[in-house]
Parts: structure tokens; sequence; C-alpha cells
């Protein structure tokens, strides 16, 4: 009786493995290669994590990409999927992350992630591109401009040293600091092109709030003016 009983309980064992969702392989699905492009690969600065870009390429042109953070042997998807590759910046202590999405010609979103059981995930619930829109058209003195076209958000470079280049002393891993784009379709006929250029406002990643410090007023008055002649 025991001969018999033990291969069933060890087949049992088996099979009771095998379907457990903790041992499932963790990856891009069928179909996505991974893209061996170096620029499209990125490590955290402490080296624990590195990023990876995986592309799936269908009939009519429907190309899709999947971002996979590999932390060890765990690999965890950084959402959305999207129809671009992107471009990523982490602040110094690796615990924060942010994503430069292509959407179309000239146009970008923002997605913040935050460190999180060995991997990253969404800090917050819309991307960060459209909350740095919102506090855009917040302010009195930004909130009426309508643009229409080449709508895009961008992260200024210095993440990993805290903006340093830029001339100031903020604490680290505090600060991002968020770029504004845009055109206008109505404009003067002696006008090429009209819109927003550059303007930059500042997050907080303690307090999840903008501001614009005083550094940036003359630069910003200069972007809301911002047109190319014929």
């Amino acid at each position: 009786m025991t001969v018999f009983c033990r291969p069933a309980r060890w087949l049992a064992l088996v099979l009771t493995l095998a379907a457990s969702p903790a041992l499932a392989a963790s990856g891009p699905p069928p179909g996505f290669t991974l893209s061996d492009d170096a620029d499209l690969a990125f490590t955290s600065p402490d080296g624990a994590t590195r990023l990876e870009q995986y592309m799936k390429d269908g009939e009519d042109f429907d190309i899709k990409w999947q971002v996979w953070a590999r932390h060890g042997e765990k690999m965890t998807e950084l959402k959305p999927e999207q129809r671009y590759p992107a471009g990523f910046r982490f602040t110094g202590d690796s615990q924060w992350l942010v994503r430069m999405q292509k959407t179309g010609s000239g146009s970008q979103d923002l997605f913040l992630y935050r460190a999180e059981k060995g991997t990253f995930v969404s800090a917050t619930k819309k991307p960060l591109s459209e909350l740095a829109w919102a506090y855009f058209h917040s302010r009195t003195d930004t909130g009426k401009m309508k643009l229409d076209d080449h709508i895009s958000a961008n992260l200024v470079k210095g993440t990993e040293e805290a903006y340093r280049d830029l001339g100031v002393r903020w604490p680290n891993n505090r600060y991002l600091v968020i770029s504004l784009s845009g055109e206008m379709d109505k404009h003067p006929k002696n006008v090429a092109v009209k819109g927003l250029a550059d303007w930059r406002c500042r997050y907080d990643l303690k307090t999840g709030t903008f501001d614009v410090p005083a550094m940036f007023a003359k630069r910003n008055a200069e972007a809301l003016r911002w047109e190319i002649k014929r």
C-alpha cells in the first residue's frame, strides 16, 4: 500500500507547485521582443533595478511597447502599454522614477512611479503630465491659454543631482522640474507658429503639490509669448 501511496503524493505535489501563481514566470507575454537599442535600457543609480523595453509588431502598424522592471529574478510591468518606447529618469536615491512617454508627433506624457517592495509602482492615479497641465490651467496668469497641437510635458534633466546645474540647493530627491509646451491653431497670418515653449513648474515628491519658484518667472513670461514669425 505504501509503495503506491508515495508516488501519488509526489505527483500531487508537483501538480500543485506547477499551478501555483507565485511560481508563475514573470515577464512580457509571447510575441514581445526585447529591444537591442542600448538607449532604451535604463538602470537605477543603486544598480538594483534595470528597465527593459519590449516591442510587439502587429498587423496594420499596430506596434505595442511594454516596459518591464527587472529586480533580481523578479520582473514587473510598468504600465501603461504604449505605441512608442520611452525615456526614463531616476532620483538619486533610486526611490522615484519618471517615464517620458512619446504619444505622437511632438506630443509627450509623463508618468511617475515610486519604489515599493523591490519594484516600481504608479505613484499617482493620473499621469504626472495631466496633473501638471491641470496646475497650469488653474493659475490666473496661464489658465486662459488654449493649446491645440504638439502638447508635450517633459522632465528637465537633473533629477539625480537635485538640479544643482540650475544653481539651486534644494533637498536631495525632493523635487521634479517639469517643462510644458504646445501650439495654437489660431494665430496671425504673419506668424508661422505660436504657443507655449518651455514653461516650467516644480513638483514636490513629498507633498504631491506644484509651485513655480521665483527663478522661473522670467523664462515663463517668455514661454507664454513664444512665436515664430514668417
